[in-house]
């Protein structure tokens, strides 16, 4: 299966809970759709497909975030699909283990955990453009990470802490998503 339609299949699948995700989901199909390459990082009009992991601890009580080097904010593990992952989730596969050097990792939940769109700064040659960011939530089997790559620090961030933590709000909510979950267990 193409990396195209293996991705137009996960957001086929994939049941957002409010508006604003029903509307992303829109647009990312409308992008998967009408791109000549969606998947290029040189594709900014609007913008392209980016593939990110929000990875729980063994004890599913903490998750693993990085301090961005760029951005300076702490968000979870994620980049740019390469030419060479044979799916979006091999690529976010592939960030975690340049990002925090993760590699035994479970797919937690099936298909897509999470979407969100979000504008990309100008920088250098670079245009302002948009990251179609494709979540998926995995469970580590131990907590040994360390910063690389992107990440200048790499901390395993218990969820009833994450809203206190210089993030973005899409981070915030899968915390506190996540820690209703918990709650409820």
């Amino acid at each position: 299966m193409s990396r195209r339609a293996h991705l137009k299949t996960l957001l086929d699948e994939l049941q957002p809970q409010d508006a604003m995700l029903r509307e992303q989901r829109a647009r990312m199909l409308a992008l998967l759709a009408n791109a000549k390459d969606p998947f290029a990082r040189e594709s900014y009009q609007p913008g392209h497909f980016t593939a990110s992991a929000f990875i729980f601890d063994p004890a599913q009580r903490a998750l693993l975030l990085i301090l961005h080097g760029k951005l300076g904010l702490w968000l979870q593990p994620g980049g740019h699909i390469d030419p060479d992952d044979t799916d979006v989730i091999a690529a976010a596969r592939r960030e975690v283990s340049e990002e925090v050097g993760l590699s035994d990792l479970e797919l937690a939940s099936p298909g897509l955990f999470d979407i969100d769109i979000h504008e990309i700064p100008a920088r250098g040659s670079t245009p302002v453009h948009q990251h179609f960011d494709l979540r998926f939530l995995f469970l580590a089997q131990d907590r040994l990470a360390r910063a690389g790559s992107d990440a200048r620090d790499a901390r395993w961030v218990p969820l009833q802490e994450i809203e206190a933590l210089h993030s973005d709000a899409s981070v915030v909510r899968i915390a506190m998503q996540l820690n209703a979950r918990a709650r409820t267990r």
